[in-house]
């Protein structure tokens, strides 16, 4: 009897993994081992090739740029999305009438869809679009630009737009993780004569690491990930200046080189896993040692 009890909750569990493991496990490492093999389209028997695809997604200019762009996004969104996301929850925590609508507001872009937002952005970006005139109206013209042509900016612009959809659901996660902080706290540190500065770096940096390790992982995961935007924004342009890997995946995969673009998936499947599971374990510490 006590044994049924203890095998309870692997039941409960059971269905779960099998359908976890047949639609994720199991394709997982079918492509892992496809990576190594020139799986085409235009070709019936596959044959192992070891480390040729993977070679070449780091001799190819295209491949490493389209790596170079897809950290240069998951840096640029992390930063922007936590401390704009930390900012607007410390901000929107204190005693303001308008805070619960301020609140509403800020957390509203990250309801709606990224497609919804960059199909959106994309006419407001360009040479002649809203972002420019607004700027020309106000006698900024110096900072206009080709938003979304020009090679130099137009990650920068995409990765923007990711922060300004996104921001607010972080706030959200700080805002919980602010208001789970006793008050006691603050009050023992103003009886010590502790400024404003040094209660929040030694109060509440440290009883917040949860929060900042959950939009941590989230926000680097999807940054990691990115697609949807610069598919729908740019389509990897101009030329190949904003290819990232998603869009590589999906266009090895359109040319029915199937091979090459189960290896570019798999590297990156290794990247986040190399990136996220030692800064998980490195923040779980802090947590604790905190």
């Amino acid at each position: 009897m006590k044994r049924a009890k203890n095998l309870y909750s692997y039941y409960m569990i059971f269905p779960a993994l099998l359908i976890y493991s047949i639609f994720f496990v199991i394709p997982a490492m079918a492509g892992f081992y496809y990576s190594f093999t020139d799986w085409r389209l235009d070709r019936l028997e596959l044959q192992f090739i070891g480390w040729d695809n993977f070679k070449k997604i780091f001799s190819d200019k295209t491949l490493i740029l389209a790596l170079q762009n897809t950290a240069i996004f998951a840096i640029v969104t992390v930063i922007g999305k936590n401390v704009i996301g930390l900012l607007l929850a410390v901000g929107l925590n204190m005693r303001l009438r308008t805070k619960n609508l301020l609140r509403a507001i800020f957390y509203s872009p990250s309801i709606l869809s990224i497609l919804v937002i960059s199909i959106l952005f994309t006419p407001m970006l360009r040479t002649e679009g809203t972002i420019n005139r607004l700027l020309e109206s106000v006698g900024l013209d110096s900072l206009s630009q080709a938003w979304l042509t020009n090679p130099s900016i137009v990650i920068w612009t995409i990765a923007i737009v990711s922060i300004w959809q996104s921001a607010g659901f972080q706030m959200a996660i700080y805002l919980a993780g602010l208001q789970s902080i006793s008050q006691e706290y603050y009050e023992a540190a103003t009886i010590d004569g502790a400024s404003s500065w040094k209660s929040f770096f030694k109060i509440t940096l440290p009883l917040l690491l949860p929060a900042i390790n959950i939009n941590l992982m989230l926000t680097l995961i999807g940054g990691l990930k990115v697609f949807s935007e610069v598919y729908v924004m740019t389509g990897g342009g101009p030329g190949n200046a904003s290819q990232v890997v998603g869009t590589i995946i999906l266009r090895s995969f359109g040319e029915g080189n199937w091979g090459l673009g189960t290896a570019v998936n798999t590297l990156l499947f290794v990247v986040v896993t190399i990136i996220a599971i030692p800064l998980l374990i490195f923040m779980r510490r802090k947590e604790v040692t905190e």
